[in-house]
């Protein structure tokens, strides 16, 4: 967002390591009126809050910016509060904070430099796509930026249009997802039997269906390292007995917008378990429970 409105690099490393040293701070937690917006935003994208949300009068607008390994998002409450009579909805405020947690998670405050153009898409898009999964409209997605970007591009960030634009492509693909997930019926829990018992590991197995089900990879857990687990091709984890000859579906596979756990399982009660690109599944404490493996 553009300077002075919203800065995000040295002026806010600064700032960040006066606030840790000092302790001065307006809030510690992300509310607005009984709502946590923090944990809302990282829900929709399967994440643990691992933000330090600082409330401030010490910055103008808002910045994301990383000390001492520590990621914080620093915001002027009053100037929040502006965006939202602005904008005459509490989702431009919200708006706010998830684009700045966008640049977070798209990796923008891990490399040197100011603010540039990609950069702040990439954060709009974000913003768009999490404000759709938490139920705003696209114009209650937009209404921040409608206020505070400028209508004229400069070298660090990209005009109005754009902006809007990026916003309207994150909230469409978020409601492509949602469309998408109701019109799936819940997986099938009736068992399917092994094609091959003498095959090790087993690679496909025979369901319901007119072709079979190929076995992407293979879980094993911490607790239970005898126990079979595999994943298949449509993003199932079954659970093979070899004993009865039988495959249970037991969770499913989906896509987050982490770049370090880029997978999440969750299972029939709704649990879920992240994992990492180098196949590590952690638990919501970021606990190593499993990991995940070639099949062969």
């Amino acid at each position: 967002m553009n300077h002075p409105r919203f800065f995000r690099r040295f002026a806010g490393l600064v700032l960040a390591g006066w606030l840790v040293i000092t302790g001065s701070a307006e809030a510690q937690s992300a509310t607005t009126g009984q709502r946590d917006v923090l944990r809302e935003i990282t829900d929709v994208v399967g994440l643990k809050p691992r933000f330090q949300l600082r409330a401030t009068t010490e910055v103008q607008n808002a910045a994301a910016v990383v000390y001492g390994g520590q990621r914080y998002l620093l915001y002027n409450p009053q100037f929040v509060a502006a965006v939202n009579r602005a904008g005459r909805t509490d989702w431009a405020g919200i708006s706010i904070l998830a684009h700045e947690m966008g640049h977070h998670l798209n990796g923008h405050t891990l490399r040197p430099g100011g603010s540039n153009p990609a950069d702040e898409l990439e954060a709009d898009e974000f913003s768009g796509f999490v404000l759709r999964k938490m139920g705003a409209s696209l114009a209650q997605a937009q209404a921040g930026m409608a206020v505070v970007s400028d209508e004229e591009a400069s070298p660090t960030h990209p005009g109005r249009g754009s902006r809007l634009a990026s916003i309207g492509e994150g909230w469409q693909r978020a409601s492509q997802q949602i469309i998408a997930s109701n019109r799936v019926a819940a997986p099938s829990a009736a068992p399917a039997v092994l094609a091959n018992r003498n095959t090790a590991p087993v690679r496909t197995v025979a369901a319901n269906t007119a072709s079979p089900v190929s076995v992407l990879g293979k879980i094993v857990f911490r607790n239970n390292p005898e126990q079979d687990y595999y994943i298949t091709n449509r993003l199932s984890v079954v659970r093979l007995d070899r004993d009865e000859r039988t495959a249970q579906v037991v969770g499913r596979l989906t896509r987050s917008e982490s770049v370090n756990y880029p997978y999440v399982l969750v299972d029939e009660q709704q649990r879920r378990l992240y994992i990492s690109r180098s196949g590590s599944i952690v638990d919501t404490s970021g606990r190593q429970v499993a990991l995940l493996s070639d099949p062969s």
